[in-house]
C-alpha cells in the first residue's frame, strides 16, 4: 500500500460490530484513525468502551466528536420520552423502521468521517453496517453505502483530483455469528464491547433490547461463550 491508500478512518462506536471492523482494518495493514461520536445517545458507556478498544488496538489516533442529535429527537436512543423496546418485535413491527433508528445517523457519521479522511489524505473509510442483522435501519443497506461513496467522490477535492475514496463494509453480508467468529479469529476481546441500547452507567447490558437479543443469539450460534456483563449478573 502507498502512504495514502494505507490510511483508514474507522467508525468506532464501542460495540461488537465496529470493534470487529477495526480489527479487520488493522489486520489488513491499514493505519487506523478511529472516530467515535458523543451524539446524545442514552447508552453513553459505549464511548468509554471505544476509548479502551482504541487503546488496545493501538490506533494512530482516536477522536470523539460531540454532536447534539438529542435536540432533534425522533429516536429511542436520543429521546428520553421514547422508550427503548424491551420485548421481541411483532411481525408488524419488524416490517417497519424501529423506534431505535436515529434519523440520518450514518449519513451524518460518514460525512464527518469523510471530512477527516480528506484532512488526513486518507482514501478509506470503514463502517460496521450489516444488511443481515441490521434491525431494519435504512442506512445500513448496500444501496445506501454505494450511493454515499458516489457522493463522496463527487463532492470532495480528493475525488475531483482523481483520488478515489472507498467506503469499506466488511460485515455487510455477514450474520452476527459469522462476525463473532471472524473477530475471535483476530483476537477481539468482546468483553470490552458494549452493544446494549439501554446499558447502565457501569456498562451492564439489559439483555432484552433488540441489540442485546441479536448479540445473545450471535454468540449462541457462533458457539462462543458470551462475555457480556448483564444487569442480572
Amino acid at each position: 500500500m502507498s502512504d495514502l491508500s494505507s490510511k483508514a478512518v474507522v467508525l468506532l462506536s464501542g460495540g461488537l460490530d465496529s470493534t470487529t471492523v477495526l480489527a479487520m482494518a488493522k489486520a489488513a495493514g491499514y493505519s487506523c484513525y478511529a472516530l467515535s461520536f458523543d451524539y446524545g445517545q442514552r447508552h453513553k458507556f459505549e464511548l468509554q468502551a471505544a476509548v479502551a478498544i482504541a487503546r488496545q488496538v493501538a490506533v494512530v489516533e482516536h477522536k470523539t466528536m460531540r454532536l447534539d442529535l438529542g435536540s432533534i429527537g425522533g429516536s429511542a436512543l436520543t429521546d428520553s420520552a421514547i422508550a427503548v423496546p424491551q420485548a421481541a418485535p411483532t411481525t408488524a413491527q419488524t416490517s417497519g423502521i424501529p423506534v431505535t433508528y436515529v434519523p440520518a445517523r450514518n449519513t451524518i457519521f460518514l460525512s464527518l468521517a469523510l471530512a477527516w479522511a480528506e484532512v488526513l489524505d486518507a482514501q478509506n473509510i470503514f463502517i460496521g453496517v450489516n444488511a443481515v442483522d441490521y434491525s431494519g435501519y435504512p442506512d445500513c443497506r448496500p444501496e445506501f453505502i454505494a450511493a454515499f461513496e458516489q457522493v463522496a467522490n463527487l463532492a470532495t477535492r480528493a475525488g475531483t483530483e482523481g483520488l478515489h475514496l472507498t467506503i469499506h463494509t466488511p460485515l455487510i453480508a455477514m450474520s452476527k455469528a459469522e462476525i463473532i467468529r471472524a473477530g475471535v479469529a483476530l483476537g477481539v476481546d468482546y468483553s470490552a464491547t458494549v452493544s446494549c441500547y439501554a446499558a447502565d452507567e457501569a456498562g451492564h447490558a439489559c439483555g432484552r433490547c433488540d441489540a442485546c437479543r441479536l448479540r445473545v443469539a450471535g454468540f449462541e450460534q457462533a458457539g462462543v461463550p458470551d462475555p457480556t456483563r448483564y444487569l442480572s449478573q
